[in-house]
């Protein structure tokens, strides 16, 4: 099932959202104009690679002695690289939907930094269950999913459009929120205890990256949603009964 849409309402201008997809555009753009070698380079230096932080008899042939500090800034590079069109667009396209209504809630500042929160937490996550993994993790999907963990947890009876593929017709059709990402969630645990089994990744797809972000950001949305309920009206389709924007400004 692919999301095409959603009907939960918003306020101010997504402006952070805007800016992690532009900056996700321009490092892809950047990628595509880099001869092959070069870039499997950059990805390997700038990804994720698990048995960097597990494995203390690995070689690295860039995090030597002297630089192994900054390994570590590999949780955040890894966020902004992507391996094909279908990889980025497809990220930048969930973000796209979800963003901007969980950034609605939080404000702009303390959305980035949620957001990069969880994306670090997926890759902790991966690292945990795939520690002497020599290949590397790169894409924005394990933060994205934490933007999901908030979106399920805060607008759980939104309507979301999703498209199913059957032969070469495309279906749609609406699910609410807690369904379609309850389903995303116990696919990727899922497809995540298959690699574990396996003992590869399965697809080629950091699923416990994509579980962990999820988990990061349904646990720890609340602490950045604080002091932001300021005007509210009544939503029948919400659990509690609030959302906190005015039904005269709503827009989507």
């Amino acid at each position: 099932m692919f999301p095409v849409q959603d009907d939960a309402p918003r306020v101010g201008v997504p402006l952070a959202t805007y800016l992690l997809i532009g900056l996700n555009a321009v490092v892809f753009f950047i990628e595509l104009s880099l001869p092959q070698p070069v870039l499997e380079k950059i990805i390997y230096l700038f990804g994720v690679v698990p048995a960097r932080f597990t494995d203390p008899n690995f070689t690295d042939p860039y995090f030597t002695h002297q630089w192994e500090h900054l390994k570590y800034l590999t949780f955040l590079t890894c966020m902004f690289l992507h391996g094909s069109w279908v990889h980025f667009l497809g990220n930048m396209w969930t973000l796209w939907i979800f963003g901007d209504n969980v950034e609605d809630r939080m404000g702009s500042v303390r959305f980035v930094i949620f957001y990069l929160l969880c994306g670090v937490a997926a890759s902790l996550m991966h690292i945990y269950m795939h520690p002497h993994s020599t290949v590397p993790t790169i894409g924005a999907s394990g933060a994205i999913s934490g933007v999901l963990g908030a979106y399920y947890a805060l607008f759980p009876f939104a309507r979301i459009v999703v498209m199913v593929p059957i032969f070469i017709f495309p279906f749609f059709f609406e699910l609410p929120a807690i369904l379609y990402l309850a389903w995303w969630f116990l696919f990727q645990v899922f497809s995540g205890m298959l690699s574990v089994v396996q003992g590869e990744i399965v697809g080629g797809v950091a699923w416990w990256a994509h579980a962990g972000g999820f988990i990061a950001g349904l646990l720890t949305h609340r602490f950045f949603c604080l002091g932001r309920r300021k005007r509210i009206w009544q939503d029948e389709r919400s659990p509690w009964g609030i959302v906190p924007l005015p039904r005269e400004r709503l827009n989507h």
